[in-house]
């Protein structure tokens, strides 16, 4: 395929059976089991496992912020040994049963450390957040499932370079607010700001018809024992991102009313 989700796991690279094979190869000495498959309840049961460890992580840094102490260092460190582990396994998808707790872990740092940043600043933007990310989750689920929208190669096409776009977008915008000091168009909360996070939700809840269709080919392929914690793991960077835009979206929405 030449168009695949965005996510680093999900990629057919990484779902290939010659990409699983040199993996057995090199790790065939270790406990993991390799003769088992992976299994779509299987993936279903790594990745609530992973949502409980980042939940309860959250926890840490939330309960920090309304107690006084600042959460910023803890979250701000979750999120970079969050990245690491992401591009550890996105090379190593055999340590994922390892990996994967550990970035559940980290994750939920920085998540916790930002919803109670933007909920102390918008009181409810939380519960919010975390609704319309659940929702969205299980209506582009109930679509993929009951086959409404297909995965096939123009909708990765246009997903992928949407989401590059995007990608890019950030990071140049990044670069030049730290270079000529400016404030990027995104960053506000004007009608081309409140657009920008609009266009952005809907490219991350496009990634999760993606990511459903690469695990279901990891079924199909009968992929390892192990791609059901590389799966998972995948899936929950695209919840945590479309969360994050979800957070964004609704502070612009509330600044504007106050």
């Amino acid at each position: 395929m030449a168009f695949n989700s965005k996510n680093p796991f999900l990629s057919s690279k990484r779902f290939s059976s010659n990409a699983v094979s040199r993996a057995e190869e090199v790790h065939e000495a270790q406990i993991i089991d390799y003769n088992q498959e992976m299994t779509l309840s299987g993936t279903i049961n790594k990745t609530a496992i992973l949502f409980l460890i980042l939940s309860a992580a959250s926890m840490i840094t939330w309960w920090m912020a309304f107690n006084g102490m600042n959460p910023i260092l803890p979250a701000f460190g979750g999120a970079i040994v969050g990245l690491i582990l992401v591009l550890i396994a996105s090379f190593k998808p055999q340590a994922s049963p390892y990996l994967a707790p550990g970035y559940a872990f980290f994750e939920g740092l920085f998540i916790g450390g930002i919803s109670a940043i933007f909920e102390a600043r918008y009181p409810g933007i939380v519960i919010n957040a975390v609704g319309a990310t659940l929702v969205t989750f299980l209506v582009c689920l109930g679509l993929y499932k009951f086959k409404i929208v297909k995965v096939n190669e123009q909708f990765r096409s246009v997903v992928i370079a949407a989401t590059l776009a995007i990608a890019t977008y950030y990071l140049i915008s990044w670069l030049a607010s730290l270079i000529f000091n400016f404030t990027p168009v995104h960053y506000g909360n004007g009608m081309m700001s409140i657009g920008i996070s609009v266009f952005v939700i809907i490219i991350a809840a496009l990634n999760l018809f993606l990511d459903f269709d690469q695990i279901e080919q990891g079924v199909q392929q009968r992929m390892p024992k192990f791609m059901e914690w590389f799966g998972a793991m995948g899936l929950m960077i695209t919840l945590v991102w479309l969360y994050v835009e979800f957070l964004r979206l609704l502070a612009k929405l509330s600044s504007n009313k106050n």
